[in-house]
């Protein structure tokens, strides 16, 4: 791929004039000779430079930024000016290019998180009318129909602007949904069941319980599966789905998988997801999604499921000769340990601890030194209870607990006021200072250019990860992490386990991770923990045992059976009733490591 064009991406949020000395207006060459010609302040109070003067130079005054606000890019060449369908303005995202819409087919939708895949939803659900670049005059639907009409996107707009097309548009941010809707589950899904398959859906995906509870009440989980299933409720021509498997635990991503699959009718469906496995269960195709977070986004050609998904990993497309990342995503088989007896960290007996409607029994475990213990099951069995008792912040009923210091990340995080940088210090103390740390942390981690900014502002991906290196810089003898792939994408996912796998090893400590990710627990995990039981009603605990048997254990429960791909060595979930599915039940063998 050749690259030409050089571009300027100033991102707004992270820019603060106020605080800091105009480094990148006072160290241009530019505004010695005209003022204002090169690095300036706009009308919206933020640095900004025409694009016909940016030049490679510039990533020198660009990188005096102490906020990491501005960076200099190279555009491919391949990118030409028609083929920009949306800026978001000067130094601004730009978008090329849309996923594809195919009737009664599921297109999967991958990449990097900022690099314009919800906004290519939003743009085909009517939300956005794109402006085709020209973002200082008022968007033109007409312009839009013109642009493609010599494509299948031509009639796709022209029908959607005259309302001829129905989608269908379930939302990345569910989570808000509880402020904008009141009342009975049920009777929102009554408005929206213009199929009358409502019922048909709620009971296969086994959530009878939610339709009489207020709207209000509802768990992120819970919102997922209610929108979920409004979606499909509609009539439409188009379901597009942003994220669908986040907040939903293991066992409910496989059936939410699965209602996809069986109730996507003649409705074209496009699923944007980051768990990898999910997304190869789901989709018929696969469309990648490359180029620089906040800077801008490429959709490419689609691919048959396992090429597209592999094509991704390998950060290589063929079809279009483009290396959009320098280096490829590997699931490497952990090598051969030595059968040394590890250091016992932490041991806990048998445990009870009961709420009104609810038990939790635990068995007795131990803790290895240097060993990260994952934990598996569905929501509401006591996973989160378990980590909380063993921190001490819930006391067992029977069985007794020793003190002893944890490092805990909840599910839902909350971070104090103050920078980043400020909060990382004050946690990890001198080790911040380190080269390892900041080698094997903070830059795979990908949070150095967030240090200098406020944590109210961060993303929920950004929090996730600063929460993630919160808890691995303190100081303690175990370090349990709820949930910490929310909200992190594909790329990052990997670089979150290495790190966590890295810093168990390093410091001798023992670390437990519950998560629903089972690419990402595959590749952490030396042990496991499987939850089993009734969700709200009773948990009990199997195991420890040895990753491969906790996770034939799990894949049986979800009657799914699962393979790694001989190329990337890649976690994949047969697809029912295929000649592998149907040899591996026959052998009992759910899990094939």
């Amino acid at each position: 791929m050749v690259f030409k064009k050089v571009t300027a991406v100033v991102e707004r949020e992270k820019c603060h004039p106020h605080k800091c000395q105009h480094e990148c207006i006072k160290y241009d060459p530019l505004n010695r000779k005209t003022p204002d010609s090169g690095f300036h302040l706009g009308q919206h109070g933020k640095a900004e430079i025409n694009e016909e003067v940016v030049t490679e130079m510039h990533k020198v005054y660009a990188n005096r930024c102490p906020f990491h606000a501005i960076r200099i890019i190279k555009l491919p060449d391949r990118l030409k000016e028609e083929s920009l369908l949306h800026a978001y303005g000067k130094n601004q995202f730009e978008l090329f290019g849309l996923p594809s819409i195919k009737k009664g087919e599921i297109v999967g939708v991958i990449g990097r998180n900022g690099i314009g895949k919800s906004t290519a939803l939003r743009i085909l659900s009517g939300n956005i009318i794109p402006n085709l670049g020209k973002y200082e005059e008022e968007p033109n639907t007409e312009k839009i129909i013109e642009k493609y009409s010599n494509t299948h996107l031509g009639e796709y707009f022209k029908d959607l602007y005259a309302k001829k097309l129905k989608v269908a548009y379930k939302p990345q941010r569910v989570e808000l949904l509880s402020k904008l809707y009141s009342g009975k589950v049920n009777e929102l899904l009554k408005k929206h069941d213009e199929k009358g398959i409502v019922g048909e859906i709620v009971k296969f995906l086994e959530i009878e319980h939610l339709v009489e509870k207020n709207v209000e009440e509802l768990s992120g989980g819970e919102l997922q599966k209610i929108a979920i299933v409004a979606a499909f409720a509609k009539k439409s021509d188009v379901i597009y789905l942003d994220e669908p498997a986040s907040f939903l635990d293991i066992t409910s991503r496989i059936k939410m998988a699965k209602m996809i699959r069986k109730f996507k009718g003649k409705a074209a469906v496009v699923v944007i997801e980051h768990d990898l496995a999910t997304l190869d269960y789901i989709s018929d195709e696969i469309q990648i999604v490359y180029g620089e977070a906040a800077a801008f986004g490429v959709f490419s050609q689609s691919k048959g499921v396992r090429r597209g998904v592999n094509d991704y990993l390998e950060g290589f497309l063929p079809d279009d000769n483009v290396r959009f990342r320098k280096y490829a995503i590997t699931f490497q088989k952990p090598l051969e340990k030595f059968k040394t007896e590890k250091r016992t960290v932490f041991s806990f007996p048998e445990l009870r601890k009961s709420y009104p409607g609810f038990t939790l029994k635990v068995n007795k475990g131990e803790l290895k030194a240097g060993e990260v213990l994952t934990i598996m099951g569905a929501n509401g069995l006591g996973k989160t209870t378990l980590l909380k008792l063993l921190a001490g912040e819930e006391k067992p009923d029977s069985g007794k607990v020793e003190p002893t210091k944890i490092s805990f990340k909840p599910q839902y995080v909350e971070l104090p006021e103050g920078k980043v940088r400020e909060y990382l210090m004050k946690v990890a103390g001198s080790s911040y200072t380190s080269g390892w740390y900041q080698q094997h942390l903070l830059e795979k981690l990908n949070i150095q250019t967030v240090l200098e900014s406020e944590m109210k502002t961060l993303s929920g991906g950004e929090m996730q990860k600063v929460a993630i290196a919160v808890a691995l810089s303190t100081d303690a003898k175990i370090i349990a992490l709820d949930e910490p792939s929310a909200f992190v994408d594909v790329e990052d996912r990997l670089h979150v386990a290495e790190v966590i796998k890295e810093f168990t090893e390093k410091k001798g400590v023992a670390t437990l991770v519950v998560d629903h990710d089972v690419q990402f627990l595959d590749y952490l995990g030396d042990s496991m923990i499987i939850f089993e039981g009734t969700p709200g009603i009773e948990g009990k605990m199997f195991g420890p045992c040895s990753k491969e048997d906790g996770m034939n254990k799990v894949l049986k429960m979800l009657e799914i059976t699962y393979r790694k791909d001989k190329d990337t060595n890649r976690a994949r979930i047969n697809k029912p009733g295929s000649q592998l599915d149907q040899e591996q039940r026959r052998k009992q063998q759910y899990y094939v490591n």
